[in-house]
């Protein structure tokens, strides 16, 4: 059986990233014996942008509601068919992030910084950025939470991912950035107790806190990170350029789902939004989304080297100046993938026939 990969686009540039990613995948699958067999979702999910074309309030809750209710559907359905991975362009926050609360999701991002090694595990499965809104005339109101549960669900897979990270099983400081003396105490002995369960030392952090020591020391090497979106939705990009070397720009990132339903199922973004003023231009970076082609290639599709072998034909590419604006260049997406693609060995096959890559479309009502 070919392996499944998803495909979930979004208003914006995602129809041009749609056409990249599935360009890459297909010439990097192209020897891969049976194919990869990529499904794609019917629905075109709404951007931040596109939602405010409907009006506010009510109308755009309830847009978001079918956004969400159509992709928790899709990942199940991927799930149920064995799929490892999915690609999503941007879309609406509010819509991502309540699927992310119903799936538990965790964003998991390294860090290489000169002095060491670190680990971003983002819980994006509770909080603030989760929860509902209750409009009247003159209030929104949000309902979120905490649990316990999920909060031993999120340090638990991060662990557990640090470990396969770092195979020798020699980690260093395990640190949790959340507004926790919001909570009334309680997060803190839910944390409490997981450090006394999972007998490692878990050092419970403000915000505040963690960015004066960054400041101050930087990353302690093979730091376990695991954060709250309050702030790391706030610090990624600053992170990424400190300790990284990357831009968003360039760089995506991967969301695993926690659900026991779905568990398994790897998302993967571009770090960038939706850049609606871009879309139809031929203007949006390509980068993150060769990147991520390669990343599912490489560990969802069997094919060894393909991340590798990315990055040589980028920094070829780049190397010759052929680059979007927001790099300094002056070329355009297609003329940038051309590029890339060269480089891969592509020979002219038209995009509809590239061998690897097969489309299928997932029943059901689109948009």
């Amino acid at each position: 059986m070919p392996p499944v990969v998803g495909l979930a686009v979004g208003h914006g540039t995602g129809a041009e990233l749609a056409e990249v990613f599935t360009r890459v995948l297909g010439v990097l699958t192209r020897d891969h014996p049976t194919g990869v067999t990529l499904v794609r979702s019917p629905r075109l999910y709404h951007s931040y942008h596109s939602l405010c074309g409907e009006g506010a309030g009510e109308p755009v809750a309830t847009l978001t509601r079918e956004d969400t209710d159509h992709y928790e559907g899709f990942c199940r359905s991927l799930a149920a068919r064995g799929a490892g991975a999915v690609f999503r362009t941007a879309v609406n926050a509010q819509s991502l992030y309540l699927v992310r609360q119903r799936l538990k999701a965790v964003k998991v991002d390294p860090f290489a910084a000169d002095d060491g090694e670190a680990l971003l595990v983002r819980d994006e499965a509770q909080g603030f950025y989760t929860g509902t809104n209750r409009h009247t005339p003159s209030a929104v109101t949000r309902t979120m939470e905490f649990s316990r549960e999920t909060t031993a669900e999120v340090v638990s897979y991060a662990l557990e991912r640090a470990r396969r990270h770092w195979p020798d099983g020699r980690l260093g400081p395990v640190v949790m950035a959340y507004k926790f003396h919001l909570l009334d105490g309680v997060f803190g002995t839910w944390v409490a107790e997981l450090s006394d369960r999972l007998g490692v030392r878990i050092q419970l952090c403000q915000p505040d806190t963690v960015n004066r020591d960054l400041i101050t020391h930087g990353l302690a090497d093979r730091t376990v990170l695991v954060a709250g979106n309050e702030w790391a939705d706030i610090m990624h990009v600053v992170l990424l350029d400190r300790f990284g070397g990357e831009r968003q720009e360039n760089r995506c990132t991967e969301n695993v789902y926690l659900h026991p339903d779905v568990r398994g199922l790897v998302e993967y973004q571009t770090v960038h939004g939706s850049a609606d003023n871009l879309a139809g231009r031929d203007l949006v970076n390509p980068v993150a989304t060769v990147r991520a082609a390669a990343a599912v290639a490489e560990r969802h599709a069997g094919c060894a080297g393909a991340q590798r072998e990315v990055e040589r034909a980028l920094a070829r590419v780049l190397d010759r100046g052929v680059a979007t604006a927001d790099l300094g260049g002056a070329y355009g997406t297609t003329a940038v993938l051309d590029a890339l693609l060269a480089e891969l060995g592509e020979t002219g096959v038209p995009p509809a026939r590239q061998p690897g890559a097969v489309a299928v479309t997932v029943p059901g009502e689109g948009r």
